[in-house]
C-alpha cells in the first residue's frame, strides 16, 4: 500500500507540472507510469484521468476572481462579462464532448502505445515552433470580448486533436488560440478555462466507469495523487502565466522534440 501511496504522489507531481504547460501531461503520465508501474488495468486509465480534476480545482481558485467575482452579483457590466466568459467557453468545449464520446474506444487503444506519444510529442513540438514565428501580430486578440464565437468554437475543434496521447490539450488549444489571432495571455487563459468543463466530464466519466471495483488503497493512491496535483498545478499556472509576459511558448517545443525522440529511442531498442 505504501508503494502505491508515493507513486501516486509521483504521478501527481508529474501531471499537476505538466497539465496547463503544452508538453502533454497524458503522455508524461504515461510514459512515467511505464517505469513505476503503479497498477495493472483499469486503474492505470483512470487515475491518469481523474488526477486531473485536481489539477483543473487549482485553475478554479487561481482565476476565481475572473471566473466568479463577487461583483457579478450586483454589477450587470461584470455579470455580462463573466457570463461571456462562462458561455464561450462552453461553446469550445462541444466539440471535444461529442467527437470524445464517439471516439473513446480508438483513445483508449492509442494510450497503449508508446510510439504514438513519441511521434506526437516530437509533430507538436514542431507545430508549436513553427507557429509562435508565423503568428506574430501587433494588434492580438487581447480579451474575451474580443474573441469571436466563430474562433472560440474552432479552437474547441482544435482541441479534440489532443485526444491523441502526446499531443497535449494545453498545445493545442495554446496553438488554436494563437493561429487564431489570440495572445499568448489569452490563448493560455483560454485552454485553462476549456479545461474545467472537458476534464470534469472526462474524470467523472472515468469515476462512473471504474469507481465502483476500486479497493480502499486504490481509492487513498487517488486521493494523494488528486492533492498533489492541485498544489502543484496551481504554482505551475501562476510560473506560467509570469514567463509567457515577456517570453513565448518555442522553448517547450524544443523540449517536445528532443523529448519525442528519446521516447521513441529508448522503446525501439528496448523492443
Amino acid at each position: 500500500m505504501i508503494d502505491m501511496f508515493w507513486k501516486a504522489a509521483v504521478l501527481g507531481v508529474v501531471q499537476g507540472i505538466t497539465e496547463f504547460l503544452p508538453i502533454s501531461s497524458t503522455g508524461h503520465l504515461i510514459l512515467v507510469d511505464q517505469f513505476l508501474h503503479m497498477a495493472e488495468g483499469p486503474f492505470s486509465k483512470m487515475f491518469n484521468v481523474v488526477i486531473q480534476f485536481g489539477s483543473i480545482l487549482a485553475v478554479v481558485i487561481y482565476f476565481h476572481k475572473k471566473l466568479i467575482p463577487m461583483a457579478m452579483f450586483s454589477d450587470q457590466a461584470v455579470r455580462r462579462d463573466t457570463l461571456e466568459i462562462w458561455f464561450k467557453t462552453l461553446a469550445g468545449v462541444f466539440p471535444i464532448l461529442i467527437i470524445g464520446f464517439l471516439a473513446a474506444p480508438l483513445i483508449e487503444k492509442l494510450q497503449e502505445s508508446p510510439f504514438v506519444v513519441a511521434g506526437a510529442l516530437f509533430v507538436g513540438g514542431v507545430i508549436l515552433i513553427k507557429v509562435e514565428a508565423w503568428c506574430r501580430k501587433e494588434h492580438p486578440i487581447e480579451t474575451f470580448h474580443e474573441l469571436s464565437w466563430t474562433r472560440a468554437v474552432l479552437i474547441g475543434f482544435i482541441q479534440c486533436i489532443a485526444m491523441v496521447p502526446g499531443v497535449s490539450r494545453s498545445a493545442s488549444t495554446i496553438i488554436g488560440g494563437l493561429a487564431l489571432g489570440s495572445s499568448r495571455k489569452l490563448a493560455a487563459e483560454y485552454s485553462f478555462f476549456l479545461a474545467i468543463p472537458t476534464m470534469t466530464a472526462a474524470s467523472g466519466y472515468s469515476l462512473l466507469k471504474h469507481g465502483g471495483s476500486m479497493s480502499a488503497a486504490e481509492w487513498g493512491a487517488l486521493g494523494i495523487g488528486f492533492v498533489v496535483s492541485f498544489f502543484v498545478a496551481l504554482a505551475v499556472i501562476a510560473w506560467l502565466m509570469n514567463y509567457i509576459r515577456t517570453r513565448d511558448f518555442r522553448g517547450f517545443g524544443y523540449y517536445r522534440i528532443a523529448l519525442g525522440v528519446l521516447v521513441f529511442a529508448y522503446f525501439y531498442f528496448r523492443s
